[in-house]
């Protein structure tokens, strides 16, 4: 018979150490799986879906790096797209970049813009700049190439759209919240303090007219120029069926559809909440606010073309910086240039 030797001390310490870190991380998921804010099904099913997305469909990339560089620590940034129309200088890439270093508040949050380049032109031009976060999205195809200005509702402008909603799609995949802007936009100040969301609340999006109802989303006609939106399954899940819309959307604009699936009933049927931001402060050339000091952003919509988007949007930055030189009421130009662009 065989003499029985015992386990030394430190096998018999490791052992434990490896049973009791075993049984702490079920404890600890157990509890995270049956408690929620919500309470019930519901918080299971978000943890469920959101571990499986990281889990088995995420995988880290490129993208991922680039959106943790610009992000806040609350996974929220600001994205905005150029091509090599846009980013030519003393374009509209300029006159963006001009707004939030003038602006109200504005200069620190370019720290947190992800300039997503949709060519090797906008890239190249973008990081010559120094300074600008900076993401090539790669064409698919040769097809692809969407480099030179593209006229409102041309075929180019709308597969330009298109890719956009796609890649914002998997912005939100990748759980990354985020305003996005147009680079049309000029951002006055800070519009942080107004993009407050409220309980239930997943989409904030900017219209061409308000009609004075924030809740009332298929009576206000939504421009995806500028929104915030935040990342859960019930966004993620819209843009989705958003996208995949294209396929019976021949010859419609992403904003069209958009519209046309609110007035359908798509925001109810998925739960997305949304709220539409006042053009008082999230002001466009479609409806210029009354009150220049309370604008946060101004949008060149309404208009045609590159050549009068940045004409009119210059004359908006001289007048905002009289504006908050001389603190006095100030009166919005005259779109003039976009005006004469559907002639």
């Amino acid at each position: 018979m065989g003499l029985l030797i015992p386990a030394r001390p430190e096998q018999c310490t490791l052992s434990r150490i490896v049973s009791l870190i075993t049984v702490g991380v079920v404890i600890v998921v157990c509890t995270y799986v049956t408690s929620s804010p919500a309470g019930g099904d519901a918080g299971k099913e978000e943890f469920f879906s959101i571990w499986h997305r990281r889990s088995s469909d995420f995988v880290p990339d490129d993208l991922e790096v680039a959106l943790r560089g610009a992000a806040y620590a609350n996974r929220t940034l600001i994205l905005t797209m150029l091509n090599k129309a846009y980013s030519e200088e003393g374009g509209l890439l300029d006159l963006f970049l001009e707004s939030l270093r003038e602006g109200d508040g504005t200069e620190q949050l370019i720290d947190h813009v992800l300039f997503v380049a949709m060519d090797q032109q906008a890239f190249r031009r973008c990081r010559s700049l120094g300074g600008l976060k900076c993401y090539l999205l790669r064409p698919t195809d040769s097809a692809d190439d969407l480099s030179s200005e593209q006229i409102y509702m041309s075929d180019g402008f709308i597969r330009m759209m298109w890719r956009r909603i796609r890649f914002l799609g998997d912005v939100l995949k990748h759980g990354y919240s985020f305003v996005f802007t147009d680079m049309d936009v000029m951002w006055l100040r800070n519009p942080f303090p107004k993009l407050d969301r409220g309980e239930g609340e997943d989409l904030l999006i900017s219209a061409d007219k308000f009609n004075g109802m924030p809740h009332d989303y298929a009576g206000n006609e939504l421009n995806t120029g500028f929104f915030f939106v935040v990342s859960n399954d019930r966004t993620v899940a819209l843009f989705d069926e958003w996208h995949a819309a294209r396929q019976v959307s021949a010859g419609m604009k992403e904003q069209d559809v958009l519209n046309r699936m609110k007035r359908r009933g798509a925001f109810r049927r998925l739960r997305v909440g949304a709220r539409v931001l006042d053009t008082a402060r999230f002001s466009g050339f479609c409806q210029d606010s009354r009150d220049a000091a309370q604008v946060a952003t101004v949008h060149a919509n309404c208009c045609r073309t590159k050549r009068a988007k940045v004409a009119d949007l210059k004359a908006v930055l001289r007048a905002a910086e009289g504006l908050n030189r001389t603190r006095m009421e100030i009166k919005w130009p005259a779109h003039s240039e976009c005006v004469k662009s559907w002639l």
